[in-house]
């Protein structure tokens, strides 16, 4: 199959020329068929199955053919990261079109809420916002949505874990009922599925999901104490064949703790979080897309909607909260089908959760030793881990720490 099966216009198959896409993905000849046939659509594919091509190239062929004015399209995406990504791809992907799009977002100054509600008033064909923003810019008053013919929902999952619903609710309120919606998520969870019920008309579903990491990426494991995780990390940075590396953190709190640390070390590192206003984080990311800045530390709002090529490790500085954030983490390496390294600290309590991730992707990951002057980790049993982390408030158990087996440390496996 080709892009030419799908009957787009010329000036689409001209853009998607000009951009190098060769041929569709699954989930593209999956879902572009449902979308230009009118139906409702919820689909689950990660971040580099080609997702946004999947719902951007048929609604740019349908403007295109039966253009009537006014805003034709609402795409609403969890983070501004995303946002940006998306309305580049469109922005490629319609050079030859003349459809217009505007990326909606806060954390910029009073120029760009102007520009943003100018661009609404005067009818954009495609909108990619993020909630909070939009809101209020409809909550302004003289912002129509009553052209708007189809709805789509980016990362539909991520948007419920950061506390949208209730945005998403308040959006629906302005958006007409006869559209066609479409939800495009990484995962299936139940919360999902009652999304998709309250949204949908008939809908269809596809299920895409790669829950297996890519095949370039060498995954590591180390079992660690708490307390060993940033001597281990100064270790393994010492290697400089990463010259790209993101380290993913649980809080906030930590990641600029280690930011810290490794600036006070005279590393090239900064840290990534919501603390940073928009212009801070748009320059950080630039510097470490250019190689400028050689660590970028954040939480799991990293996770999604970066893609950036060339990133040699990710080190999970603690253990990702399920299976689907540990994929969507080591994915920022190995991409465009190259190698890389993802390394993970696994802690007593961590265990458990970590077992559940290798038994999600079918495989067991290699522990390797920590160095002997670290002193001994404790033993990688995610059974009896569970157990003793179930224990109800009060229980004293035994506290001892298990010993393990001392083996010369070699550093991470290169690539």
């Amino acid at each position: 199959m080709t892009f030419n099966d799908f009957n787009f216009d010329q000036s689409i198959i001209d853009g998607l020329q000009s951009m190098g896409y060769k041929l569709p993905t699954p989930i593209q000849q999956q879902a572009m068929p449902v979308i230009q046939a009118g139906k409702d659509l919820i689909a689950c594919a990660q971040t580099g199955t080609g997702k946004t091509a999947a719902f951007v190239l048929p609604i740019l062929d349908k403007i295109i053919k039966t253009k009537k004015g006014g805003i034709n399209t609402l795409i609403i995406a969890p983070t501004r990261e995303l946002v940006l990504q998306i309305d580049q791809q469109i922005e490629g992907m319609a050079y030859f079109c003349g459809v217009s799009s505007i990326g909606i977002y806060g954390g910029n100054d009073g120029i760009a809420w102007g520009r943003q509600a100018s661009a609404l008033r005067e009818g954009v064909d495609i909108v990619i916002a993020t909630p909070g923003r939009l809101i209020a810019l409809l909550q302004s008053g003289d912002v129509k949505f009553d052209t708007i013919e189809h709805l789509i929902l980016d990362e539909a999952d991520r948007m419920l874990d950061m506390g949208f619903a209730d945005d998403i609710k308040t959006i629906l309120n302005y958006v007409p009922t006869k559209r066609q919606t479409i939800m495009f998520s990484a995962t299936m969870a139940p919360k999902i599925r009652i999304l998709a019920g309250q949204l949908l008309q008939n809908h269809e579903s596809i299920n895409i999901a790669i829950s297996k990491p890519a095949a370039g990426i060498v995954q590591q494991a180390y079992v660690v104490y708490d307390n060993q995780k940033e001597k281990l990390l100064k270790e393994i940075l010492k290697n400089e064949d990463f010259s790209s590396v993101i380290i993913f953190s649980s809080t906030k709190e930590k990641v600029k703790e280690l930011a810290q640390t490794f600036t006070n070390l005279k590393y090239s590192v900064k840290g990534f979080s919501s603390d940073l206003d928009q212009m801070e984080r748009e320059a950080i990311m630039r510097d470490f897309k250019a190689k400028k800045v050689r660590i970028l530390i954040g939480t799991d709002i990293l996770s999604r909607g970066i893609d950036v090529i060339g990133i040699s490790l990710v080190v999970n500085f603690d253990a990702p909260p399920d299976p689907e954030d540990y994929i969507h983490r080591i994915g920022r390496t190995a991409r465009a089908e190259r190698a890389g390294v993802a390394i993970t600290f696994i802690n007593e309590k961590d265990q458990p959760r970590f077992a559940q991730i290798e038994a999600l992707m079918g495989i067991d990951v290699p522990k390797m030793p920590i160095p002997e002057e670290f002193g001994a980790g404790p033993e990688y049993n995610p059974d009896a881990a569970k157990k003793k982390f179930d224990k109800p408030r009060g229980f004293s158990g035994n506290k001892s720490k298990p010993g393990f087996k001392k083996k010369p440390f070699n550093g991470p496996k290169k690539v």
